[in-house]
């Protein structure tokens, strides 16, 4: 019987991850996504609610902090994620930086 993919070595639990991100190569992509997506809708979210207005450049830099952290976390572990992503974490991270420090705030005039 064929399988769509091939299953993990399970005697390494750290292998188990890197056979996985390398059979699904999106896996690691999509939850720095995930991620970067709760943080960014949720806190929006939460501040909106307890003020009425939602700082969105500020939050998308948390964010985007927050998946810099992780990708660079995850990048201790070789194999499990790719240069590529992370130069695209940097990217976005600074891209948000420069939002949040170009942004004229309500209380500027």
């Amino acid at each position: 019987m064929t399988y769509l993919f091939n299953f993990p070595n399970t005697t390494n639990p750290d292998s188990i991850l890197i056979q996985t991100a390398t059979e699904i190569p999106s896996l690691i992509p999509f939850f720095l996504l995930f991620v970067w997506g709760f943080v960014f809708f949720g806190g929006t979210a939460r501040q909106k609610a307890r003020i009425g207005i939602a700082d969105y450049p500020m939050w998308s830099v948390v964010a985007s902090l927050s998946i810099l952290i992780i990708s660079a976390l995850i990048a201790l572990k070789p194999g499990l994620i790719g240069v590529d992503i992370l130069v695209i974490v940097f990217v976005i991270t600074v891209a948000c930086g420069i939002w949040l420090f170009l942004d004229r705030r309500i209380s500027e005039g």
